[in-house]
């Protein structure tokens, strides 16, 4: 089992998850994190972290999709380790549906 980070991030892009995680497994998009699935060691303390709760084990339902997600941009994306502000339009964007579709960006964020 791992943890993925779900669509909920997107827009959002809440860091209190990164600096509760032993293993530093978190990866910045421009919009989004993502946690690399062969780093996680499943202690789930950054699940509770996450105020729009976007962080789920892959053992939930339908969240194949964020596994390759997650799996895929963690390759791509730098780490990071340390909070940093969310996005100044998190609030506005909090309890959209359907954010992949309308925002995903694969660029890079700036880690750490």
């Amino acid at each position: 089992m791992t943890y993925v980070v779900n669509e909920s991030c997107i827009k959002c892009k809440f860091t209190d998850c990164v600096e509760v995680c032993p293993v530093d497994c978190f990866y910045e998009g421009e919009n989004m994190l993502v946690i690399h699935p062969d780093e996680c060691i499943d202690c789930g303390v950054c699940e509770p972290e996450c105020p729009v709760d976007a962080i789920k084990p892959d053992t939930e339902p339908n969240l194949e999709k964020w596994l390759e997600v997650n799996r895929e941009y963690a390759d791509k994306w730098p780490n990071i380790t340390s909070k940093k502000d969310a996005l100044p339009e998190a609030e506005e964007h909090r309890d959209e549906d359907g954010k992949f579709e309308k925002y995903f960006s694969s660029e890079p964020g700036d880690g750490d």
